[in-house]
C-alpha cells in the first residue's frame, strides 16, 4: 500500500483496524468497508453513544470491539487511527512489533484521493489555524475557485475527497496529532503559522511537536511559508526535502524583503509573486480589510495570501476574498461596547500564545484569565503585557499560576481572585471587570487556559461571556 493512490481493488479482503469512533473514525470505516476491506473498529470506551455508533457500522458489516483498544486485533495489516490517539499507546507499540503501518484520516484521505484530485494548500501552527485556512478559502472563493476549508476545521478530508463535489483547491487545517499519522501527505504549498510549546504530553518534546508540524512542508510543489518573525518556522523550511523549484516564502508584520509578503504604510504588499522581486512590490489589500485588523490577524492574513498568490490568484481577489471574511465567534469578537468600555471574546486563547497574541491588540486592558492550565507557565507573558494592564480578573482551578506571576511581574496591577469554578462565576468576572474599566479600556477575555475545569468547551466559556456584557448592555440602556 505505498503507492500514492490506492485503487478500489488494492483494499479487497484487506484487514484493518480503524482506531476510534467518532469524527473520523465512523467515515473511515465506512470507506473501506465499501472498498471491500475487513474493517474492525476499535475504541476504548463503551458508553451510551459508542453502543449507538457501533449498531450503524455493525448494521453494514463492521465488526466493532468496544471498550479495548489496546489490543491488536488478529490479522491486521493496517491501522487507520483517529488523531488523538497517542503514539505511545500499547495499540500501537504491539502494530511496530508486528510491522504494521499506522495511518491517520488525513493519510487514508491523501491515498483514496482520485488521479484528478484537488490540489491541498495545507496550513498548520499552534495558533491561527483555522482563521487562516477560513481566510484563505473565501480568497479562493473571490478568485471564482471551486473550494472548501477541511481537515481539523470540522469538514472530514475523506468527506472532502470522496464525495460528489468537486474542487479546484482545497484549504486544509492539520493539527499536529494529523500530521504526526500522514507520512506521504504532499502539499501544493504549505504554511506554518507559528510555534510555540503545545500538546507536550502527546508529543513527548518539543523537538517532537515542531518535527510533526515540519512534517507539512514534506514534498511540497511550489511554496513553503514561514514566518520570518518566528525563526522555528524558518527552520522547519531548511529542514524540509521539497520538490525542485519549491521555494521558501516569508511573512512579516514588517516591511518584507524579496520572497516575502509584508505591510507598508498600511498596506499588505506581496515581493514574493512578482516579477522582479528584487525591485517590486505588488498592493493586495489594506490593513482594515482584515476583520479584525489585530496584529496577529494580519499575520494570518498575509500567510493565507502568501499560499493564495502561490496558487495563481491575482491581487484583486485578495483584497476581496479578505474583505468578505467573517471571523468565528470567540475569535477576538467584538461582543459590545458599554459606557466607553470595549468588550472582546477571544475565549479560543486556551493557551499562552494565542493569549499573548490577543493581549498584544488593545491597550489598555482589563483581562479576565484563567482555567486550566494544562501545564504552562505565564511569566513571559505577564512581562510582555504588563504595561497594558489597567486590572485582572482570575477565574478558574489553576488561576493561581497566572496570579503569582503577576505578583512577580506586575504587583501594581489590581488583581480580583474569585474563588468559585461554577459556570456562574463568568458573571461575576465581568461585572468585577466592568468595575475596575474606565472609558477607553478594553475588557478582554483571553484565557490563556483550557476551559474544560467550568465549562464543556471554549465556546460555551465565550457565550458566557457574551451573555453577561449583554446583561450589561440591558442595564445601562
Amino acid at each position: 500500500m505505498g503507492s500514492q493512490e490506492v485503487s478500489n481493488a488494492d483494499w479487497q479482503g484487506k484487514h484493518v483496524t480503524v482506531a476510534g469512533l467518532g469524527v473520523s473514525g465512523i467515515p473511515a470505516a465506512r470507506a473501506l468497508h465499501e472498498r471491500g476491506a475487513l474493517v474492525t473498529v476499535v475504541n476504548d470506551g463503551d458508553d451510551e453513544r459508542s453502543r449507538a455508533q457501533a449498531a450503524e457500522l455493525e448494521a453494514l458489516g463492521i465488526t466493532v470491539r468496544l471498550g479495548d483498544g489496546a489490543t491488536l486485533p488478529e490479522s491486521t495489516e493496517l491501522i487507520v487511527t483517529a488523531p488523538g490517539w497517542k503514539p505511545d499507546k500499547p495499540l500501537f507499540l504491539a502494530a511496530a512489533e508486528a510491522d504494521v503501518p499506522v495511518w491517520g484520516d488525513v493519510e487514508l484521505a491523501w491515498r483514496l484521493r482520485g488521479p484528478d484530485a484537488a490540489p491541498w494548500l495545507a496550513v498548520t501552527g499552534t495558533n491561527g489555524k483555522t482563521t487562516t485556512v477560513r481566510m484563505l478559502a473565501s480568497i479562493l472563493e473571490a478568485a471564482g475557485l471551486r473550494t472548501a476549508a477541511v481537515g481539523n476545521i470540522g469538514v472530514s478530508l475523506l468527506d472532502a475527497v470522496l464525495g460528489e463535489e468537486t474542487y479546484d483547491v482545497l484549504a486544509v487545517e492539520l493539527s499536529s496529532y494529523q500530521l504526526h499519522w500522514a507520512p506521504s501527505l504532499r502539499a501544493h504549498s504549505a504554511a506554518v503559522l507559528n510555534l510555540a510549546p503545545d500538546h507536550l504530553d502527546w508529543h513527548g518534546s518539543m523537538s517532537g511537536y515542531a518535527a510533526d508540524k515540519g512534517r507539512i512542508y514534506e514534498g511540497n510543489r511550489v511554496a513553503c511559508v514561514y514566518n520570518a518573525q518566528d525563526s522555528a518556522t524558518e527552520d522547519l523550511v531548511r529542514e524540509a526535502d521539497v520538490e525542485e523549484g519549491c521555494r521558501a516564502i516569508g511573512f512579516t508584520l514588517g516591511t518584507p524583503g524579496p520572497s516575502q509578503l509584508g505591510v507598508v504604510d498600511g498596506i499588505l504588499v506581496d515581493r514574493a509573486f512578482v516579477a522582479n522581486r528584487q525591485k517590486q512590490a505588488q498592493e493586495l489589500a489594506e490593513v482594515s480589510d482584515v476583520n479584525p485588523p489585530a496584529p496577529h490577524n494580519i499575520a494570518n492574513a498575509l500567510a493565507a495570501a502568501a499560499l493564495a498568490r502561490a496558487f495563481g490568484v491575482k491581487p484583486a481577489a485578495v483584497r476581496d476574498g479578505l474583505r468578505a471574511f467573517r471571523p468565528d465567534a470567540h475569535r477576538i469578537e467584538h461582543i459590545a461596547d458599554v459606557d466607553e468600555v470595549t468588550y472582546i471574546d477571544d475565549s479560543k486563547a486556551t493557551n499562552t500564545h494565542a493569549a499573548e497574541a490577543s493581549l498584544a491588540a488593545y491597550d489598555p486592558i482589563v483581562w479576565i484569565a484563567g482555567g486550566l492550565a494544562k501545564g504552562a507557565t505565564f511569566d513571559e507573558l505577564v512581562t510582555g503585557a504588563a504595561k497594558r494592564l489597567r486590572g485582572v480578573v482570575l477565574m478558574g482551578a489553576d488561576r493561581a499560576l497566572i496570579r503569582e506571576a503577576l505578583a512577580r511581574h506586575a504587583p501594581e496591577v489590581p488583581v480580583v481572585d474569585l474563588d468559585r469554578t461554577d459556570t456562574g462565576a463568568m458573571s461575576e468576572a465581568v461585572r468585577e471587570a466592568a468595575r475596575l474599566a474606565r472609558p477607553g479600556d478594553t475588557v478582554l477575555l483571553a484565557p490563556a487556559c483550557a476551559s474544560m475545569d467550568m465549562f464543556v468547551n471554549y465556546n460555551k466559556r465565550g457565550e458566557a461571556f457574551a451573555d453577561a456584557v449583554r446583561q450589561l448592555v440591558a442595564e445601562s440602556a
